[in-house]
């Protein structure tokens, strides 16, 4: 009886946890995913690098963490293939060159009088601390259309900060 109970307590029977996929970049509701001729080779890259890394799992491993890793694998590329087939690619060439609009290259003047630069891309090509700003992000929101010499006001957690437009650049492709 004593045996019986013990075995009871065990985990033999249990099937493998479920593999814990960390979320992408999120969109609103309804909103395009714009992205970027960059940000899609970097969808691409990352799609190809997902698949090395499945090819590597390492098959002397238990069966259970094997399939663990494998199915954490799987839905990553499922989300990333979702993504990309999603993806709306911008044509940088077409924009306006006299207003911000995605994929510019943004010069602004705080009220202090430090200059900054921000390039507005899509989410999952944002970098916020080297300059890349999500298009959905505040900071974006808040320059979308505007012109040099047009003064903005973005909410931030350290309070509002006004920015002077000082110059728009788009690279090209």
């Amino acid at each position: 009886m004593l045996e019986r109970m013990n075995k009871a307590f065990t985990k033999e029977d249990e099937s493998p946890e479920p593999a814990i996929v960390p979320p992408r970049a999120s969109l609103p509701p309804g909103t395009p995913n714009y992205v970027t001729a960059r940000g899609l080779e970097f969808l691409h890259a990352e799609l190809s690098r997902l698949d090395d890394e499945r090819t590597k799992v390492d098959s002397t491993i238990k069966p259970e963490e094997r399939a663990i890793q494998l199915g954490r694998l799987a839905a990553q590329r499922n989300a990333l293939e979702e993504r990309i087939a999603g993806a709306t690619l911008v044509n940088i060439a077409k924009q306006p060159r006299s207003e911000v609009r995605f994929g510019a290259s943004v010069d602004v003047r705080t009220a202090a009088g430090q200059l900054r630069t921000y390039r507005i891309v899509g989410v999952d090509e944002a970098e916020p601390a080297a300059g890349l700003v999500a298009f959905v992000s505040p900071l974006a929101r808040a320059l979308l259309g505007r012109s040099v010499g047009e003064i903005v006001t973005v909410r931030t957690p350290r309070g509002e900060d006004e920015l002077e437009v000082v110059r728009i650049a788009y690279e090209t492709p």
